[in-house]
C-alpha cells in the first residue's frame, strides 16, 4: 500500500479509533467487573460474575494490568502513526516505505566521476541521446499534468524517477519551434522528488503566472534526491565509493532533459533551485557548475554540509570544506557567471547568505532576503512567486 496514499492515512484512521473503541470497552468490562463484587451482593454471584470477568478475559492481577498497558501502548502507536502519515503527506518527505525504512538504495554503481567537470551538457551530444518514456505520477498529491521518468543515470551510475513539468506555453501550437528555460527543483532532506510538485505546489501556483507573463515559461524537474538507505544525506556530492550524486543531478539529469524536451545547452537557460537541505544543493551546484546553471534559489539553506546532521560529506573533513558553497565561491578559479537569490532567517541561513553576499565578486551576484518563518514548507511556499518573479528577470523567456 502506497505510503503517501489516501488508503492507507484512512487505514490509520480506522487502527487508532479501533484502538480507543478497544481501550473504552477493556475499562467498562473492568468496571462492571469491579460492581459485581461490591458488599451485599450474595457470595454465589461474586463468584459467578468473576468466572464470567476470566473467560472474557478481564482477569485479576498481572495479566489485567498487561492488557490494560498493551492497550494504551496500542492507542499510542496508532495516533503517533496518524499524526505521521498527516505530517508526511502535507509535507511529502516519504513517498515509499524503502525510504522511511532506509533500505532503498538507488546507486547501481558508482564509476570515476567525469574528468571534465567544467564541461557543459554540450560536451555529452556525440553521445546516444537519452530518450526516455515518460507515465503519470502514482501520487494524488502531485497534478495529473506532471509527468514521470525512470532514469538509469549513465554517467552517475544512480537509478532513481525524475518528475517533469511542461509550462502552459509548451504544448501551444504557435510555441511549437521555441525552446524553454529548465529549473532543476531540489526537494530537502528527507524529501520526495514529489514535494515541489505537491506541498509546495510549484505548478500550480506559476501555471497562471507564466500564463500572464510574470513569470518565465520554465520546464520544471525534479530529481530523486535520496539515493542511499539508511536515511543518509549524500549533500549532493560525489563521494568516491558511495554515491555520485554531483554527477546525478548535474549532468545525468539535465540531459536526459535535454535529449527529451525542447530546451538547449546553454546555460543561460537552467536554473536550479531547492530549500533546506535542497538549497544547500542548489547553491553548490550553481556555484561548481556556472557552465551548466546561470541562477539558483536557495530557501533556508546552509553553507556548511554539517548544518545537517545526517550529511555523507559532513564525516569527512576534506569534503566537509569542498562542499561548502562558500568555499566553492572563494576559491573559484574566476568568479563563476552565476546569481543566487538566497533567503533565510537570522539563525536559520539568513547569516550564510550574508557571507556569500560578501565574499562575490563580479559576476557573481547573491542576493539575501531575510523571512521570520519557521524551517517548515509554510514558510517556502509563499515565496515560490517572488522568487520565480526574480529568477524571470535572470532568465527571460526564450524567443
Amino acid at each position: 500500500m502506497q505510503l503517501t496514499g489516501t488508503p492507507f492515512f484512512v487505514l490509520t484512521i480506522v487502527l487508532f479509533v479501533a484502538s480507543i473503541g478497544l481501550a473504552m470497552l477493556q475499562w467498562v468490562r473492568a468496571g462492571g467487573s469491579r460492581a459485581s463484587e461490591e458488599p451485599g451482593l450474595p457470595a454465589g454471584m461474586g463468584r459467578a460474575a468473576r468466572r464470567t470477568r476470566r473467560r472474557r478475559g478481564g482477569g485479576t492481577g498481572p495479566l489485567r494490568t498487561l492488557g490494560f498497558l498493551g492497550t494504551v501502548l496500542l492507542c499510542q502507536v496508532t495516533a503517533v502513526t496518524m499524526v505521521f502519515v498527516m505530517v508526511n503527506n502535507a509535507n511529502l518527505l516519504y513517498d515509499n516505505w524503502g525510504d522511511l525504512l532506509g533500505t532503498g538504495n538507488h546507486v547501481r554503481a558508482v564509476p570515476a566521476p567525469p574528468t571534465n567537470p567544467n564541461a557543459g551538457l554540450k560536451a555529452d551530444a556525440g553521445q546516444a541521446k537519452v530518450i526516455q518514456s515518460f507515465h503519470p505520477v502514482d501520487d494524488s498529491a502531485v497534478p495529473k499534468d506532471v509527468q514521470e521518468t525512470d532514469l538509469k543515470g549513465r554517467l552517475s551510475g544512480v537509478d532513481g524517477e525524475v518528475l517533469v513539468w511542461t509550462p502552459p506555453q509548451y504544448n501551444d501550437p504557435a510555441y511549437q519551434n521555441k525552446t524553454f528555460p529548465v529549473v532543476e527543483l531540489l526537494a530537502g532532506f528527507p524529501g520526495s522528488s514529489s514535494a515541489w510538485f505537491g506541498s509546495m505546489d510549484v505548478s500550480k501556483q506559476l501555471a497562471p503566472l507564466m500564463t500572464s507573463g510574470q513569470v518565465t515559461p520554465f520546464i520544471l524537474v525534479s530529481p530523486r534526491v535520496t539515493l542511499l538507505g539508511r536515511n543518509t544525506d549524500t549533500g549532493c556530492s560525489d563521494v568516491p565509493g558511495k554515491v555520485n550524486a554531483e554527477t546525478w543531478l548535474s549532468r545525468d539529469v539535465p540531459q536526459m532533459v535535454l535529449d527529451n524536451f525542447r530546451t538547449d545547452a546553454s546555460p543561460d537557460h537552467w536554473a536550479v533551485a531547492g530549500y533546506s537541505a535542497g538549497a544547500h544543493c542548489a547553491s553548490k551546484l550553481a556555484l561548481a557548475h556556472p557552465n551548466i546553471y546561470r541562477a539558483a534559489i536557495s530557501m533556508s539553506g546552509y553553507n556548511d554540509p554539517a548544518a545537517e546532521s545526517d550529511s555523507l560529506t559532513a564525516k569527512d573533513p576534506t569534503l566537509r570544506q569542498t562542499q561548502n558553497p562558500l568555499y566553492i565561491l572563494t576559491h573559484a578559479a574566476t568568479p563563476p557567471n552565476v546569481a543566487i537569490y538566497v533567503t533565510g532567517k537570522k539563525g536559520d541561513g539568513y547569516e550564510d547568505a550574508v557571507a556569500l553576499q560578501q565574499a562575490a565578486k563580479a559576476p557573481t551576484a547573491v542576493t539575501p532576503v531575510e523571512n521570520n518563518g519557521a524551517h517548515l514548507v509554510s514558510t517556502w511556499k509563499p515565496m515560490v512567486p517572488t522568487a520565480f518573479e526574480w529568477l524571470s528577470k535572470i532568465i527571460p523567456a526564450t524567443h
